[in-house]
């Protein structure tokens, strides 16, 4: 009896600890088509077999309905995560207000019930929401980048899910929230880190544009962003869920978007920390836009394959895990930046955490509305603002975090993106006063005292 019990927790333990690897993959294909389950299956596959690396086998989804289904249809890419042998941390679109998360727990518990424990053995985690505190940043208005969702709402709409999972086979899931580091060092998110068993990180040193960001400090960049989220975790693992350089595009800053910058970034930040923490690349191959996405951060280019457009097989990596061994020079790095950006108490300047255009792929059914979304206690004056985001239309209130300031001008956007990441709004600016000093204080203590140590 005794020995059987010490099995059962080994392999218990074996389960939790665990480290997940693979890619972001969105509702539609390169031409803008909703993927299907044979598309799903066929970008796993792909991604299981890339040539020079291996052990890709997980899958991130913004969404669990599929997409073009005018109901809560499940996701195709759970059956097709069945059949490639694909684990899965799923998402749940949490920007369409509290219509649009029914529709996403109606799918969770539809799929649960169709796949059973074929489905349930596959979930590594659950993520409530994608950059939705992103997206009511100021950085995220002035970016247009669409609809986002408050603290409160996201907290709210945790417990909803574990209420949702209680007594089925996924009640011992874990659940997080996806957002940029620069939302996580907010502290006006930190309920949002309590609420949660795991924190999702995205960062883009490309993207921080007003810094020095060339491809040489990328590398830097990312390990102070990490740092400074994990200071901000309250102690919760911190997993990487999105990240990449891209192949093509524009100059961001000093960025420039290459293959050969792609390729040092992922030996870089990528080599030292696969199968050490969970991490989700962005991305296998680029969607949304037709095939012309700029900057395309698609690591096979517009056609599936399992060739890449650059060495995968991290030869050109020392594999010293960047999760677990960050240079001070870079933590200092991270102070500094986390002080300049904090002029006014605004943490997020222009490009700082931005993420890829038109990423996103929360899909809610279609005439299903987001109510308005409350402003945080403290928050002044609001622009208002309404317009199509994805395959839903939102119109309500686009606020800035507590203690800033909002300003902007009704406005309309028609929005013919099916991603819930971005429409075309275009209705509002976004002037910051004060609230931020606090919590970056907070950052800059725990970095300077983590570079201390080191």
């Amino acid at each position: 009896m005794l020995s059987k019990t010490i099995l059962a927790i080994a392999a218990s333990l074996s389960t939790v600890s665990a480290v997940n690897q693979g890619f972001n993959y969105g509702a539609t294909n390169a031409d803008s088509s909703f993927r299907s389950q044979q598309d799903f299956q066929d970008a796993f596959e792909a991604a299981q077999s890339l040539v020079g690396t291996s052990g890709f086998t997980s899958a991130r989804l913004y969404t669990m309905i599929q997409g073009g289904s005018s109901t809560n249809e499940p996701t195709s890419a759970i059956p097709a995560a069945i059949a490639s042998k694909t684990t899965l941390l799923l998402g749940l679109w949490a920007s369409g207000g509290q219509d649009g998360m029914n529709a996403e727990i109606t799918a969770l518990k539809s799929a649960i019930q169709l796949y059973g424990d074929e489905f349930a053995k596959l979930v590594v985690g659950i993520s409530v929401g994608s950059e939705d505190l992103y997206r009511n940043s100021p950085t995220g208005i002035a970016a247009n980048s669409g609809y986002g969702a408050n603290p409160d709402d996201l907290v709210k709409y945790i417990s909803q899910v574990r209420t949702a999972i209680a007594g089925t086979g996924l009640s011992g899931a874990s659940i997080g929230h996806v957002d940029t580091w620069t939302a996580w060092v907010n502290g006006s998110n930190s309920a949002v880190a309590s609420a949660v068993d795991w924190v999702g990180m995205d960062a883009y040193p490309y993207f921080q544009s007003t810094e020095a960001n060339g491809i040489s400090e990328g590398k830097s960049l990312f390990n102070a962003a990490l740092a400074a989220t994990q200071s901000a975790a309250g102690g919760k693992d911190v997993w990487i869920t999105e990240t990449g350089w891209p192949v093509t595009g524009a100059t961001s800053g000093q960025g420039e978007a290459n293959t050969a910058n792609a390729k040092t970034y992922w030996d870089d930040v990528g080599c030292p920390n696969f199968g050490k923490v969970n991490m989700y690349w962005y991305t296998l191959q680029d969607q949304n836009a037709g095939g012309s996405v700029s900057p395309s951060f698609g690591i096979v280019g517009s056609t599936l394959s399992t060739t890449p457009l650059f060495d995968l097989s991290c030869s050109q990596s020392n594999n010293s895990s960047s999760a677990t061994s960050t240079a001070s020079g870079a933590l200092a790095s991270s102070a500094s930046s986390l002080a300049s950006q904090a002029t006014g108490g605004a943490l997020a300047s222009s490009g700082s955490g931005l993420s890829p255009s038109g990423m996103g792929n929360g899909i809610v059914p279609s005439g299903t509305a987001a109510s308005g979304y409350a402003a945080p206690s403290g928050t002044g004056s609001a622009g208002y603002g309404s317009g199509s985001n994805g395959t839903y239309t939102a119109t309500g209130i686009r606020t800035s975090p507590a203690g800033s300031t909002a300003t902007g001008s009704s406005g309309s956007g028609s929005g013919s993106s099916t991603s819930g990441s971005s429409g075309s709004s275009t209705t509002q600016s976004a002037s910051s006063a004060s609230s931020l000093t606090g919590s970056v204080a907070l950052a800059l203590g725990a970095v300077f005292a983590v570079a201390a140590a080191l």
